[in-house]
């Protein structure tokens, strides 16, 4: 079977669960958080000057943090569940040289994380958009600086979700694959800043914040070398753990 049947596989395994509407429900309630604290949210003194100016706007409007963390849990279950219901067995018996299955899993993962991620941050864009006219506000934010957010957002929705996966490769139990993720992206980051203060920039949050264009810790480019090296690293030991163990 070749690669891009393999990938086409994949993406019918996706798209052929309730999985996606899960996730879907999921980002459009973020949006509607967002919209939320747009029309009743104010600052201590009573005013609303979190959405006063464009770097205000843009800040509130960047979704690239959340779609890392959102797509890794997609892409950690997406892969774990596989080898829990073992319909991963047929995936190998159709491709016996494991690492091609596999490169086609995390492929299709990371298209199912950059839609996340656009779809996610498209509707927090339009949530804000159309909660702004109740206030003292209007829209701020350049056309140039929307697609930013958006493009960040796919982009780290795909290495989000490639991380996951390789995460779920390793621990092959959704429970334990979730655990795994939000380890990963949520607690470790903050206790290596502890431990070595040098390493903040070079956390996902702050990189999924620089490729948004909301912070400048470190260039555009290293942040999305960075969040490639983050996924790249447990796609890669996913890979090798694969190959060289029982597939159940």
């Amino acid at each position: 079977m070749t690669i891009t049947r393999l990938i086409r596989a994949e993406l019918r395994k996706l798209t052929s669960t309730k999985m996606p509407l899960a996730f879907l429900l999921v980002l459009v309630a973020i949006a509607a958080i967002n919209a939320t604290a747009v029309v009743w949210g104010t600052d201590f003194d009573g005013s609303k000057t979190f959405i006063s100016t464009e770097a205000d706007q843009q800040s509130l409007m960047a979704f690239a943090a959340n779609a890392l963390m959102i797509a890794g849990l997609f892409g950690a279950i997406a892969v774990a569940r596989e080898y829990g219901h073992h319909t991963v067995v047929p995936t190998f018996l159709a491709s016996p040289k494991r690492h091609r299955a596999v490169l086609a899993q995390l492929s299709a993962v990371a298209v199912g994380g950059a839609v996340i991620g656009l779809v996610g941050a498209a509707l927090t864009v339009l949530a804000v958009i159309l909660s702004l006219p109740t206030t003292d506000f209007g829209f701020l934010v350049s056309t140039g600086n929307v697609v930013q957010v958006i493009a960040a957002s796919g982009f780290a929705g795909a290495a989000g979700a490639v991380l996951g996966a390789g995460i779920g490769a390793v621990v092959r139990n959704v429970g334990g694959a979730v655990t795994g993720a939000v380890l990963a992206l949520i607690i470790a980051p903050p206790l290596i800043v502890q431990l070595a203060s040098d390493t903040a920039s070079w956390m996902p949050s702050t990189l999924a914040g620089v490729a948004s264009g909301v912070a400048d810790d470190v260039s555009q480019p290293a942040a999305l070398a960075a969040l490639l090296a983050w996924a790249a690293i447990p796609a890669a030991i996913g890979l090798v753990a694969v190959q060289q163990r029982d597939v159940v």
